[in-house]
């Protein structure tokens, strides 16, 4: 039996009211729908499972199928749609192949949006040449301007080493792989390092590089103390 009209928007209405109890709101718009999506998963799955903030802390996870300029579209698409006039919207996505004015274009939008409404932030974490880069700082400290076909080879053999299999981009334990056979707290170490060794640079210039570790960051800082001591 359909549900009836008045039910529906009931829950709409219930989970509305839900949502805005959060005083930490995170909406995440990933360029793919399996990797980035399940590596933050595993965020949101452990601060859900806080009991001291999983009632303050909002994370919304949405994968977009798009690349670069399409992820932002989508993002602004969402906030509109949805009436969002609070928190923080992030935007992942990785360079591949895609022409380095859409890349760069991101960051350029994110700061004009970002004039609009001071309650309302958006952030990129960007990944130069892809996710899988973010994934290997984990491991060591690499700067070797490569294609993804050498960033994935690294994961597999590492990934062997550890006697933990092939690295897959569908894998569903990923986070939990990076936390416990990797060093989050290195990667956003290292992370940093090489984003301040290319300041002044754009995106596109910065080879390799990534900023996921901004959202990490700020993700990590909900995570149960246990966890949360292998980030910050």
């Amino acid at each position: 039996m359909p549900e009836k009209v008045g039910t529906t928007q009931w829950r709409k209405q219930r989970r509305k009211e839900y949502l805005e109890q959060k005083e930490y709101r995170y909406y995440i718009f990933c360029e793919g729908t399996q990797t980035e999506p399940l590596y933050f998963e595993g965020f949101k799955r452990r601060i859900e499972d806080n009991p001291i903030y999983k009632d303050m802390v909002l994370v919304e996870i949405e994968p977009c199928a798009a690349e670069t300029m399409r992820v932002i579209g989508m993002a602004e698409r969402y906030v509109h749609k949805n009436r969002i006039n609070k928190g923080q919207i992030w935007c992942v996505y990785d360079k591949d192949s895609f022409p380095a004015r859409d890349f760069n274009g991101v960051v350029e939008r994110v700061d004009k949006l970002n004039l609009e409404n001071s309650r309302l932030q958006y952030h990129v974490a960007w990944s130069n040449e892809c996710i899988e880069f973010w994934f290997i700082l984990h491991f060591a400290y690499y700067i070797s301007n490569n294609h993804r076909v050498e960033y994935i080879k690294f994961l597999n053999d590492k990934f062997r080493e550890l006697e933990i299999g092939k690295y897959q981009k569908n894998m569903k334990n990923i986070f939990s792989i990076l936390m416990e056979k990797g060093n989050p707290k290195l990667a956003i170490r290292y992370a940093k390092r090489i984003i301040k060794d290319g300041k002044g640079r754009t995106p596109t210039d910065i080879t390799p590089g990534t900023k996921v570790y901004e959202l990490v960051e700020e993700l990590a800082k909900y995570l149960p103390e246990r966890i949360k001591q292998r980030f910050l």
